[in-house]
């Protein structure tokens, strides 16, 4: 099955249409390879759709975040970032001082979530964390 008609038969499972503009905006997302901020999906829909608005694109990623297609993190910057979700899960690694991205497998987490839901009866959603600090090869020059 191609990514369009999974992301097609997604759409239609939740019930909402499949529109030319959702189609755009989540494989923008889906094909990126990394995370975007809404501005650069906008932008980058617009080169085949021009007429598309700010709008759309925001509440598109919102119902693709609460379907679990899409994850919105905040990274840093001033703009919270998307990203395809896909099968594997991770988190991110990013260092305060040089903005070094490292991915970190989702394994990591399961043991948070585990403890959480068993010390707390706590169900966590541990979908797509951005932890902040420093790395390695900056931690080591202050030395």
């Amino acid at each position: 099955m191609s990514c369009e008609t999974e992301t097609a038969t997604a759409l239609k499972d939740a019930g909402q249409k499949v529109t030319p503009q959702r189609m755009l905006i989540l494989s923008s997302v889906r094909h990126a390879g990394g995370h975007l901020t809404a501005s650069q999906i906008l932008e980058e829909v617009r080169h085949s759709y021009p007429y598309v608005d700010a709008s759309t694109v925001y509440r598109t990623l919102a119902s693709a975040r609460v379907l679990k297609l899409v994850n919105e993190t905040n990274m840093g910057s001033d703009d919270n970032q998307f990203e395809w979700i896909g099968k594997e899960r991770h988190h991110h690694l990013i260092c305060r001082s040089c903005g070094e991205v490292t991915s970190l497998d989702n394994s990591y987490l399961d043991g948070l979530a585990s403890t959480l839901l068993e010390d707390h009866r706590f169900q966590a959603d541990l979908d797509h964390f951005a932890i902040f600090g420093v790395c390695k090869g900056c931690g080591s020059k202050g030395r």
